[in-house]
Formats: structure tokens, C-alpha cells, sequence
């Protein structure tokens, strides 16, 4: 257990926010922390969130616009073909663009800052490509959301097809350390993913890239994680909690605890002070009752879903915000 006292955490608050990054052992003290630390970790972080934020939220919401039948074997993914006959996840191929701008209005309509299209492949085919761009093209013209795509591993001129038609951000997720990803997937390396989001901040993108917290991966692991990211420079950091699927390699893996997922959530806001950080996939599941205490290190959150599984309706997340005292981001639909 960390023997850092209030005082500590108050001072590395003030290094941040006077514009020293963080090294990687006070990187581990945030997460080596105890749990009689925990508000004073958060408070931290919330110090810095507040300086760059305010107390505004940003609500996104996710489109699983073509399922299943992933070809690669990342463990954790209920829509990977390699697990399709003991997840029996939905399978379908891209919506069309019709359903997509639908999508992106119902959205809109839930008080949503950001639209996020994703699709489970390896990367997307000339069609697909054609599809979304037209998608966002549309959705631009008529809403104004903010667009962002996730269609896996970009090849080149896909990053500048998708800036072209509008796109404001890329997703494309580290999930864990180098060193622990090939223990998470084999069918391509995490270089192919630092390269996708290079590639799409290269072309006026702005980078979306965060990862899992609970693959089996170390304290360690979750610094390496939240390093690279910075080295990368995203502007949006997603981090994510493993809510297991069943037929998954890494189905049965226990959860993190809340106090776990807290002090991940107030690392990401140390390391990358005037980043998105987001609470997102398993935020329901894992944080429980603690699920308000995110935002003082995250300012957005996703909100009705994550793909394959449910979340909590846009409706309850709007209340949650505010009588936490935060303000939800609204644009005109």
C-alpha cells in the first residue's frame, strides 16, 4: 500500500496542472493507493478535470453498425468468429446509410454530444467505407453531433476518405500494454493499432485510444497503457472495464473491484490532463453504487449500451450527472 499522504495527492495535482507530466512511480502510486486514499486520489484528479472541463459532461453514444463474425481472436469479444458458435452473438452486415443517419437523430434525441458508428472487423472493405462516409456526410448536414467511426484497422487513404466526409474522431483501441497484448489477441499486433491511430491523426482525425481494464493484465501493464496512449497523443481516452462474455476466452474473469476502477479512471486523468476521458464499457456493471465517483476523473461517458451489452438509459445517466452536480454537454439535434 501506498504511504502517500492528502498533501501528496494535492501536490501532484498542482504538478499536472502546472503542466509536469507525471513519472512512472507516481504513476503506480495512484494506482498502489489505498482505499483510505481513494477521495483524496479522486479529489486529484478532479482538480485537474475542473481546471480543463469545468463540471461538463459529454454524453456518447455508441452504434453497433455491423456485427459478429470478427475475424480476429481478441479474447475478450463475444463477436469474434472464433468464438461465434459458444457466444451466439448477432450477426449482420453493415446497416445501411439510412439506418445509420437514424441512428445518429436517436441519438441527437437522447441529448447525445458524440455518435459513435462501430463495426467488428479486421478493417473496412472499399463498400463499407463508401457506406459510412456517406453516412457521416449526412449526418453532418442534418445534426450537430459530433461523428466519430470505429471500423478497426485503417489502410492507406481510408484515413483521409474518413476525415473528407466529416469525421471528427477515429477509434481504435491499444486495450493493454505491449507486452500483455499478445496474451488478449494474436491475429494482428498492437504496432497495427498505434499505426491505425497515427494514420488517422495524420489526416485531421483526432485520436480515440484507451483500452481494458481486468484482461489478467498487472498494475504495471496499466502505466505502460496509459504512457503509450500519451506518447500517442490521442485527445480521447475510452477505459473500459471487462464485463466478461460468456463463450469468451476470458469468460468466468473477475471483475475489478470499484476502487480499482476508480483509481484507473483518476490515472488516465493524471497522465492525459486535457484529454476526453471516458468512462465506458462495464461503467454499470463494475462501479455500482460508486458509479457517480467517475465523474471526477472522467468528463463522458457513453450511455443506452456498449454493442453486445446493455447500459443504463440516457434518461437515468442525465439524472446521475446532475445530481452529482455535473452538467451534461447538449447540442441541437
Amino acid at each position: 500500500m501506498s504511504t502517500a499522504t492528502r498533501t501528496d495527492w494535492t501536490d501532484l495535482a498542482d504538478q499536472v496542472l502546472a503542466g509536469d507530466a507525471i513519472d512512472r512511480s507516481q504513476a503506480m502510486a495512484v494506482l498502489e493507493s489505498g482505499d483510505d486514499e481513494l477521495l483524496a486520489v479522486l479529489d486529484a484528479a478532479f482538480r485537474v478535470r475542473r481546471h480543463h472541463f469545468g463540471r461538463a459532461v459529454k454524453v456518447h453514444v455508441l452504434k453497433n453498425a455491423k456485427s459478429g463474425m470478427c475475424p480476429e481472436d481478441c479474447a475478450f469479444c463475444s463477436q469474434s468468429a472464433h468464438f461465434a458458435r459458444d457466444t451466439a452473438t448477432a450477426a449482420y452486415k453493415l446497416q445501411d446509410v439510412d439506418d445509420l443517419v437514424a441512428g445518429a437523430r436517436e441519438a441527437a434525441a437522447m441529448g447525445a454530444h458524440t455518435y459513435c458508428m462501430v463495426t467488428a472487423t479486421r478493417g473496412p472493405s472499399a463498400k463499407d467505407l463508401a457506406t459510412v462516409c456517406e453516412a457521416v456526410r449526412r449526418i453532418k448536414a442534418t445534426t450537430s453531433l459530433r461523428v466519430c467511426t470505429s471500423l478497426g484497422l485503417l489502410a492507406e487513404g481510408q484515413a483521409e476518405a474518413l476525415a473528407a466526409a466529416g469525421v471528427d474522431r477515429y477509434n481504435h483501441n491499444l486495450e493493454t500494454s505491449e507486452r500483455h497484448f499478445p496474451s488478449v489477441c494474436t491475429t494482428h499486433a498492437w504496432s497495427d493499432r498505434t499505426a491505425t491511430i497515427r494514420r488517422a491523426r495524420s489526416a485531421g482525425m483526432e485520436g480515440c485510444c484507451g483500452g481494458i481494464v481486468g484482461l489478467g493484465e498487472s498494475l504495471a501493464d496499466r502505466v505502460d497503457l496509459a504512457f503509450a496512449l500519451r506518447d500517442l497523443e490521442v485527445e480521447s481516452v475510452p477505459v473500459n472495464f471487462l464485463n466478461s462474455r460468456p463463450g469468451t476466452p476470458l469468460a468466468g474473469t473477475p471483475e475489478v473491484t470499484p476502487q480499482e476502477a476508480l483509481r484507473a479512471l483518476a490515472l488516465m486523468r493524471l497522465v492525459h490532463p486535457a484529454s476526453d476521458v471516458r468512462a465506458a464499457g462495464g461503467r454499470e456493471v463494475v462501479l455500482r453504487a460508486l458509479a457517480p465517483l467517475a465523474l471526477y476523473a472522467a468528463n463522458s461517458i457513453f450511455t443506452r449500451g456498449y454493442l453486445t451489452t446493455p447500459g443504463a438509459e440516457p434518461s437515468d445517466d442525465l439524472r446521475m450527472i446532475r445530481d452529482a452536480g455535473f452538467e451534461p454537454v447538449v447540442v441541437d439535434a
